[in-house]
């Protein structure tokens, strides 16, 4: 497997913090103009810069690429979910069970699917949905939304998604960012992702 270190701004000691925190070991170059495979699915998407794939997976159906780190920017791939399953993975099903992607759930309701996991899994402080608005994804119907949340330490951070519902699988893109300085440094890159996506 080859490994990458990630390429950092000057962007204080908070960032370097960070970043020891979140060692590169497990992680894994997707580079710039070689079409990849997501999640373990049939979704492909071909990126228009270097990204480094998370080694930890956060479910079965997902999977995360960051630029500079988790912490400052994350697109996170949920590819053919199908009905009965959460988006991540599960702390304790009996305890903390997640929001179930479901054969009723509307296409209309994804934004408060994922709301409702990152409220059970961030431990989030607030959630706000922006907007909403149709937008053909992976050659389907589907929505795009912006949102922004604030952890338990008072961080805001801004997020992006589009989805489809095809065959009875969810298929979702999200990308979050801290909204001071990251969000809008990547958002392109993150939409070239998106136009780039495909199912074979």
């Amino acid at each position: 497997m080859k490994r990458t270190l990630f390429k950092l701004p000057l962007a204080g000691a908070a960032a370097l913090a960070l970043m020891t925190a979140t060692p590169a070991m497990g992680h894994k170059l997707r580079p710039s103009g070689v079409a990849a495979q997501v999640a373990t699915s049939s979704l492909t998407v071909t990126p228009s810069r270097d990204w480094n794939q998370l080694g930890r997976r956060p479910g079965q159906f997902a999977e995360s690429w960051t630029v500079d780190g988790a912490q400052l920017n994350a697109v996170t791939f949920y590819a053919a979910v199908p009905a009965g399953q959460p988006l991540i993975k599960e702390r304790s099903k009996k305890r903390e069970p997640l929001p179930k992607f479901t054969s009723e759930t509307l296409l209309i309701e994804i934004p408060e699917l994922l709301e409702r996991t990152y409220r059970a899994a961030k431990d989030l402080a607030a959630f706000e949905l922006i907007s909403t608005e149709p937008s053909a994804f992976v050659g389907a119907e589907g929505v795009r939304f912006r949102y922004a949340f604030t952890d338990k330490d008072g961080l805001t951070r801004q997020g992006e998604a589009r989805a489809a519902i095809i065959a009875g699988e969810l298929y979702m893109m999200t990308y979050d960012a801290p909204r001071l300085n990251y969000f809008s440094r990547n958002a392109l890159d993150f939409e070239a992702l998106v136009a780039s996506a495909r199912l074979n």
